[in-house]
């Protein structure tokens, strides 16, 4: 049957290999760096696979997750942004509005001032 592909932290093939020598692990299949003897450091034995398999799952769905928070994030920014921009908008025509109130009343008061003399 196939066996699965680990990948050492090289990021390459880590190939299934067999303990050669003479010792309680004799025989017993594992993962090694796909560089070896310049090894990288991984080693994982076959029966141990399961468990990187659910860390490899896992991985994946905190990848998938970061990236949707990471476009969620992207697009809040972009409506802060144009918030901001409505808010300036806002703010020049309050602005102008003040202004034309203030023109009004200065009108208004000459005129009563004209009125009255």
């Amino acid at each position: 049957g196939s066996y699965p592909q680990l990948y050492c932290f090289h990021n390459e093939v880590a190939p299934l290999r067999v303990v050669r020598h003479v010792g309680p692990h004799q025989g017993k299949r594992f993962y090694g760096c796909s560089y070896w003897p310049r090894t990288c450091g991984f080693f994982k034995w076959e029966d141990e696979i399961d468990d990187i398999r659910e860390m490899q799952q896992l991985m994946f769905e905190g990848d998938v997750k970061i990236a949707k928070l990471e476009l969620h994030k992207s697009e809040l920014e972009m409506k802060v942004k144009r918030l901001k921009d409505r808010k300036s908008e806002l703010e020049d025509q309050i602005t102008e509005a003040r202004l034309k109130l203030q023109s009004t009343r200065a009108c208004r008061k000459l005129a009563l001032a004209f009125i009255l003399s």
